[in-house]
């Protein structure tokens, strides 16, 4: 039996999985599992959250390259590792410039009763945000403030899809996120909703919001559609942040970030 530091040959039914959960979404969630690809987010990975890791699959362009700690660290990793050609790789790869490195990853189980339990809330929630790179930025930003988790709708981009894994760079493991959100349960567990809107009657400006409920959630909707109207109509607050008068909106992305990094800076209403 091979140690957890050999290369074993890639199998037909391991390329197979790889493949399908880079393009599979209901495979992703059959299994319970996704793909992080490049030399930077795998190192980080197996230096970080090892545990996570499920399989590991080299190819020579990134064994010709790796050092002595990056090696010393693979050595480590209690996980089948498998190499293949770099032309077996390029086929499997999701990028542009494959670097000959990927792992597939256990998706982190989160506890959304507990998390909606915690005395204080700072969340995110995201309706019909299809487009990957957006749903990969806010994941980022959410952890980079240290949100208490994002809420995405059941049609917006899987949080697991490789754009997506790609644009959070990392985060999606250490950010809960929970898909397939319905926002009544904000209110069930005694959460506020501040709804993101484009400036229109009956929105205040986001500067004029001078506290925060100790239990918040901000959403956020899709670019062209805007936020569905029954989300709107469960929010105590509807507000805008102030723009030029040549610019209409901005990028969901950048109002999840604006609106997010302002409600932290806040006092917390008693």
């Amino acid at each position: 039996m091979s140690g957890p530091t050999s290369l074993q040959v890639l199998t037909r039914r391991h390329r197979t999985l790889i493949r399908e959960l880079l393009h599979d979404k209901r495979v992703r969630m059959q299994e319970g599992a996704f793909v992080i690809e490049g030399a930077k987010p795998c190192r980080d990975l197996i230096q970080h959250s090892p545990q996570a890791i499920l399989s590991l699959t080299v190819s020579p362009r990134y064994l010709d390259t790796e050092d002595t700690k990056a090696h010393a660290a693979r050595a480590m990793l209690n996980a089948p590792q498998f190499s293949c050609s770099d032309a077996v790789f390029d086929r499997l790869s999701d990028v542009e410039a494959p670097q000959g490195i990927l792992a597939v990853v256990r998706q982190p189980q989160w506890d959304e009763r507990s998390l909606l339990e915690q005395p204080r809330i700072l969340g995110l929630f995201g309706d019909r945000l299809r487009d990957p790179a957006n749903v990969g930025t806010i994941i980022r930003t959410a952890a980079a403030l240290n949100l208490t988790g994002l809420w995405l709708t059941s049609d917006s981009a899987d949080p697991f899809g490789p754009k997506v894994v790609r644009a959070a760079a990392g985060t999606v493991l250490t950010l809960p996120v929970f898909y397939g959100a319905e926002p009544r349960r904000f209110i069930e567990h005694g959460c506020r909703i501040y709804s993101a809107l484009v400036p229109q009657p009956g929105t205040v400006s986001l500067r004029s919001i001078q506290s925060i409920p100790r239990r918040l959630v901000m959403a956020v909707g899709n670019e062209g559609e805007g936020l569905a109207d029954s989300i709107v109509g469960l929010s105590t607050v509807r507000f805008a942040i102030p723009l030029a008068s040549a610019v209409e909106s901005l990028n969901v992305a950048a109002t999840a970030a604006i609106a997010a990094f302002y409600f932290t800076g806040l006092p917390i209403r008693s």
